[in-house]
């Protein structure tokens, strides 16, 4: 991998402090987002990243995933940049793949040293609307990029300070939500200057030879520890597993595949994507074969993570640059999901790159006798548009989180979100600004699936609209489940319900743009569960009641999944043990030859009936 000095010899105080130093900045620059923003999904969800790249364009930092700095190097050589320069960009086809869909707007800032650029400072976050056919940009049937809002290559937002005026109008004139979209790219800006002067200050206080041996250590660090603490844990050998997007908006729900075939070599694994599915008429493909798959390497990486020793290990380990030297892909030519050709729609790609989460961890399962967690599917974009009791136009959107799988040694998290320190909107802000009441946040009873140790549980979320307005939902596994592994069962799917008990019930599809729902009316959000892991008749029968008494798991699920006969009041269960050690011994003998991974019944119903697919037997 190339270096900024080829020199290893770093004092390790001062490497501590630099690396130390670096995520502070990065923090702080989240941080001043955080509190300057204005719209909901950056300030209240914090659906938005930051990251620090040095000169060569490697990512330090690695606490969370970033864009890339690439796309602004190849438009604007680096000699030419200046101090006060701000780029900006969210063109997927010319991000070189750091950007997935319109709404994510990049922020770019150099960082300069002795007249030089030493370094970047850059953000990136889901904004409210960047116009398109339909409010929030992500028009869930759109057949081209060109639906789903305004398209911005590289350019140069700011110009040695001096805010470029022209540029910021038009974008905000074509938003449906100028005013925060404004505030917000205005706190991006902000935020990523002052991280680059603290980083110039960094430079000031070692001088630039100290900091950069010190960007090459923490690379190579990096990379020397996944090889030895992770890739160590692969066996040698070649595996193969797939999994699918169940719709794309536009053709009826069928099996979007996506394959991985893992080869662990002596140096590296090696990912080919070879077999998967043609890139779909609908908004789900991911631009991931630029640059190599830069991103789409620091995207999957921390899966990898689950291979330490212990959880306290998995939470020391970062995911920066040193990772892509230890990962080689393989794409299949242009036009899959993977390598769509522009200008093929995108603005749901979450399907495919969280899918690729899950199968990076199923093909390492079947390498590792299923020492992976269960699957997962923690984003899901839903929300309500409409206007208020003043006429004035909102729009709510709302990315909540749902249940982790189980793992080998614990039960999955409850509610979770794949992406750090976001979170779901605060019911006394949301109830305060929009025209509806949230009537119910809770967890979803038995949404987790059942294991040895069980899946985490979504949320069950009930808004009652005080005016007409129109649901939005842009989501996945809904006819699919998160997969259990080793035994494990598969979690209960996404499901949307309007007016749940009442005379209009209906669910809704889980791509929807334009929902009618009158004044009134209550809409129930059912989030995903997650997989399970191990045998769930293995699981110890106390836990099974306490999961009761805690109301995550109903008495039905307890005898049908886990085998377990539960009496007693509702407020003190306990296990009636002579049944339950017959009922387990009945479903053990009922059983015939399973499969390594449970999909639940939605796969039938995709498949052609069939239980499983073919990779899913060890």
């Amino acid at each position: 991998m190339k270096t900024l000095t080829g020199n290893s010899a770093v004092d390790p105080v001062v490497l501590e402090i630099v690396q130390g130093s670096l995520a502070s900045i990065e923090k702080e620059v989240e941080t001043a987002i955080g509190r300057t923003s204005r719209s909901p999904m950056i300030r209240d969800a914090h659906d938005y990243r930051a990251g620090i790249h040095d000169r060569i364009l490697r990512k330090l930092t690695g606490r969370s995933y970033s864009a890339l700095v690439h796309p602004v190097a190849r438009d604007f050589p680096i000699d030419t940049m200046r101090p006060g320069d701000v780029f900006f960009h969210n063109d997927v086809y010319l991000s070189e793949g750091g950007i997935g869909h319109l709404p994510d707007l990049c922020v770019t800032v150099p960082v300069f040293h002795g007249g030089e650029v030493v370094a970047f400072v850059q953000a990136f976050g889901h904004h409210d609307d960047i116009g398109g056919s339909v409010p929030g940009s992500m028009p869930s049937s759109a057949r081209s990029v060109f639906e789903e809002g305004l398209m911005v290559p590289p350019i140069k937002l700011w110009d040695r300070g001096v805010p470029n005026r022209a540029a910021l109008a038009i974008m905000t004139r074509n938003s449906r939500m100028p005013d925060s979209l404004a505030a917000d790219l205005d706190a991006e800006c902000s935020a990523c200057l002052m991280g680059s002067r603290r980083l110039a200050e960094l430079f000031d206080r070692y001088g630039r030879d100290t900091i950069e041996s010190s960007f090459d250590a923490i690379v190579a660090n990096t990379t020397e520890t996944f090889r030895r603490e992770i890739l160590a844990k692969i066996p040698e050998g070649t595996w193969t597993w797939e999994d699918y997007a169940e719709h794309d908006g536009v053709d009826p729900p069928m099996l979007h595949r996506q394959r991985i075939t893992l080869t662990r070599t002596a140096d590296n694994i090696v990912l080919d994507f070879a077999g998967t599915s043609p890139q779909a008429k609908g908004p789900i493909n991911h631009c991931g074969d630029y640059a190599d798959g830069n991103f789409l390497k620091k995207w999957l990486a921390p899966i990898l993570r689950n291979l330490a020793d212990s959880p306290e290990r998995m939470a020391e380990l970062d995911v920066n640059e040193g990772v892509v030297a230890l990962i080689e892909m393989r794409f299949p030519p242009p036009g899959t999901l993977l390598t769509p050709v522009f200008p093929a729609p995108t603005n749901a790609r979450t399907f495919v790159i969280l899918r690729l989460l899950g199968v990076l961890a199923g093909v390492l399962a079947k390498a590792v006798d299923g020492r992976m967690p269960a699957d997962q599917e923690t984003i899901r974009y839903t929300g309500v548009y409409g206007t208020d009791r003043s006429g004035a136009p909102y729009l709510m959107r709302e990315v909540l989180g749902g249940g982790s799988g189980g793992r080998h040694y614990a039960d999955g998290e409850d509610t979770i979100h794949v992406v750090p320190d976001s979170r779901n909107l605060p019911t006394e802000f949301t109830e305060a600004r929009f025209p509806f009441v949230v009537e119910r946040l809770g967890l979803a009873v038995d949404s987790g699936g059942a294991g040895r140790f069980r899946g985490g549980l979504g949320y069950e979320k009930h808004l009652r609209m005080l005016r007409d307005a129109h649901f939005m939902s842009i989501a996945d596994r809904s006819i699919l489940s998160c997969w259990g592994v080793k035994g494990g069962r598969a979690g209960r799917p996404f499901q949307v319900t309007v007016d749940p008990g009442g005379p209009t019930e209906r669910d809704v599809a889980a791509l929807v743009d334009a929902e009618f729902v009158p004044a009134g009316t209550t809409i129930r959000i059912r989030t995903t569960g997650g997989g399970g892991w191990g045998d769930p008749l293995e699981r110890d029968p106390a836990l099974v009641a306490r999961d009761v008494l805690w109301r995550k798991v109903s008495r039905a699920a307890a005898r049908d999944e886990y085998g377990v006969v539960v009496d007693g009041p509702d407020d003190d269960p306990g296990v009636h043990l002579p049944a339950t050690e017959q009922l387990r011994r009945e479903m053990r003998a009922a059983r015939g030859g399973e499969a390594f991974f449970d999909r639940g019944p939605g796969y039938a119903r995709l498949s052609g009936g069939r239980p499983a697919a073919e990779v899913d037997y060890r």
